[in-house]
């Protein structure tokens, strides 16, 4: 099997966050054009969750999310990342557990990248490694 695009990849986080939401009872919204800060819009109990779905990438037993967007503009690439303004969390799919993870904006806030741990350290570290909510 040919290794998926970008794209791809970030079809497959939506399809996979979507029907884990739904899945849940959830009721899930999408925007009816692209080029929006957020994907989804997930109904939690009357409150709308403006949503950016991201791929997470395994690295032994930790996941990397890029939290950071790129497009092209007539001045080059311009790279960003997102606010509370924007979004209200960010959801990663890895395909390595099989698991979705929802992430406050509040942790993902003006960051490029996300570590989410699996299990403990190799060091035994224990302050300041959350693990990752699942959703």
């Amino acid at each position: 099997m040919a290794a998926l695009t970008p794209s791809q990849k970030g079809a497959v986080a939506e399809a996979q966050v979507a029907a884990a939401a739904i899945e849940l009872g959830l009721v899930v919204l999408r925007p009816l054009c692209e080029g929006g800060r957020y994907d989804l819009a997930i109904d939690v109990g009357g409150l709308l969750l403006r949503v950016q779905c991201k791929w997470a990438s395994r690295q032994g037993s930790v996941l990397c999310v890029r939290c950071i967007t790129s497009r092209h503009t007539p001045g080059g690439y311009l790279r960003s990342t997102y606010s509370a303004s924007e979004i209200d969390a960010v959801a990663a799919y890895a395909p390595t557990p099989g698991a979705c993870y929802l992430i406050p904006i509040e942790e993902a806030c003006l960051r490029s990248t996300l570590s989410l741990r699996l299990g403990p350290t190799a060091n035994h570290q224990a302050a300041n490694i959350p693990l990752g909510p699942r959703l």
